[in-house]
């Protein structure tokens, strides 16, 4: 029975592994990148290259960046009293999208998750305790998912942070149960955001 060549095979097997990849798509692909010219190529393997070599998380919220801090964090044009917590760094690209939003950001790098084994010790949950001690932090958003475990981590959270000065609210008007921010369109991730209700626990 024919087969790929191995060098073909690996870059099918390679691709499958990726998220809503299947097979057929990863064949599909590799016969697209056989068929570029090889600078086309090139220049995919490079932009790779360089997002592992460059790109990092922010040392203070967790977001993608090129630098310690990243651009949100370190501008003198956000609201620094004001933290808005979100599961994933992606889930911020679809709240600045909404441009309803100047505060700063806190990526948990997750949702609590019993089936999965997650606990909030496999979170930044202990990260965001201290940036909220001082007392300068005036409100903390939560805006993670809500599936059942972005509302288990929220509810989690609001009760970590009763202790503290800080204002706790919710995103909800306009966020259908269950669904992921990523694919929340504009206006109605805006009017959750505005619409934010306060957290009591």
């Amino acid at each position: 029975m024919y087969s790929y060549p191995d060098s073909f095979s690996r870059v099918i097997e390679n691709l499958s592994r990726l998220p809503g990849i299947g097979y057929r798509t990863a064949e599909r692909l590799a016969i697209f990148l056989f068929k570029s010219p090889p600078e086309k190529v090139g220049e995919l393997a490079t932009a790779i290259a360089e997002l592992k070599k460059r790109v990092s998380y922010c040392k203070l919220c967790g977001n993608f960046t090129s630098n310690e801090l990243c651009s949100i964090c370190s501008s003198a044009k956000r609201d620094h009293s004001i933290i808005c917590v979100v599961e994933e760094a992606k889930d911020i690209i679809a709240i600045e999208k909404a441009n309803q939003y100047r505060g700063l950001y806190h990526v948990l790098k997750g949702a609590i998750s019993p089936l999965d084994g997650i606990g909030p010790d496999d979170l930044a949950i202990g990260e965001l305790m201290e940036r909220v001690k001082d007392g300068s932090i005036k409100e903390v958003i939560l805006a993670t998912n809500t599936s059942a475990e972005g509302e288990t981590t929220a509810n989690y959270l609001c009760q970590q942070l009763k202790p503290s000065r800080a204002k706790l609210t919710r995103i909800a008007c306009g966020i259908p149960v269950g669904s992921s921010l990523e694919y929340i369109d504009e206006i109605t991730l805006g009017k959750s955001l505005t619409a934010r209700v306060e957290m009591t626990g």
